[in-house]
C-alpha cells in the first residue's frame, strides 16, 4: 500500500515557482532548505559532471534535507543551470559582470536546464530534467548597457541575467523548449506526478 503524503512542501524561496504551482491550483508550504550550493557545484564541476547532472543533484539535496525533517509530507525540490559554451554560468555578483556575460552571450546559443526531484519520507520517488534551448538575438552595446541599468536590481538573482516574464524577453530572437523550464520549474511534468499520485484532481 502507498502511503499519501498529508502537504506538499516547496524546498525553494523562489517566488515564481511557488507562484507557478499556486496560479496552477495546488497548495505548497515553503521552507528553504539550506545546502551550500556553491560548494557542491563546484565539486561536481571538478569532477567533470554534465550540467544537467549539476542540476539534478542540486534539486535533489535540497528535497532531500527538507524530507528527512517531514517524512510526512511529499517534498519538491528545484533548481536550474546555464550551460553556455560548454560550460556552467553562475549567478552574476555585480552589474558589471553582468553586462560582460551578456555581451558574450548576445548572438549566440545556450541552454537551460531545470530539474525537480521529488523526496517523500527522506527517499527520491521522482525526477525530471526540462531543457530549454536559448537564442539570444545581436544586441548593440548601447542597449544593452541601458538594459543593465534599468534592470540589474531585478535581474541579480537570475542565471543569465534576464527574466523572460519581463524584458528579458526581448534578448532572445527564439526559444525551444517549454516556457515554465524558463521560469525554472518543469511545471508540466510536476504537475503529472502530482495527478498520478492523486495529491491533485483531474
Amino acid at each position: 500500500m502507498i502511503n499519501t503524503p498529508n502537504r506538499i512542501i516547496l524546498a525553494s524561496g523562489s517566488t515564481i515557482r511557488r507562484k507557478l504551482l499556486q496560479d496552477a491550483g495546488v497548495a505548497v508550504d515553503i521552507e528553504v532548505a539550506r545546502i551550500d550550493e556553491e560548494m557542491i557545484k563546484d565539486a561536481l564541476v571538478a569532477e567533470g559532471a554534465y550540467p544537467r547532472d549539476i542540476a539534478d543533484a542540486l534539486a535533489e539535496g535540497k528535497a532531500r534535507k527538507v524530507s528527512l525533517k517531514h517524512p510526512d509530507a511529499m517534498v519538491i525540490g528545484c533548481d536550474q543551470v546555464l550551460s553556455f559554451k560548454g560550460r556552467l554560468i553562475s549567478k552574476c555578483a555585480t552589474a558589471e559582470e553582468a553586462r560582460a556575460l551578456l555581451g558574450e552571450m548576445q548572438g549566440e546559443r545556450h541552454r537551460l536546464l531545470s530539474a525537480a526531484v521529488i523526496y517523500e519520507g527522506g527517499e527520491p520517488k521522482w525526477r525530471h530534467i526540462g531543457e530549454v534551448r536559448m537564442m539570444m538575438r545581436p544586441l548593440s552595446d548601447v542597449y544593452l548597457d541601458d538594459y543593465i541599468q534599468r534592470n540589474w536590481d531585478r535581474v541579480r538573482d537570475a542565471v543569465g541575467c534576464y527574466k523572460l516574464e519581463e524584458e528579458g524577453v526581448r534578448l532572445f530572437s527564439s526559444i525551444e523548449g517549454e516556457y515554465f523550464n524558463v521560469l525554472g520549474l518543469p511545471l508540466l511534468a510536476v504537475l503529472s506526478y502530482l495527478v498520478d499520485r492523486k495529491m491533485v484532481a483531474s
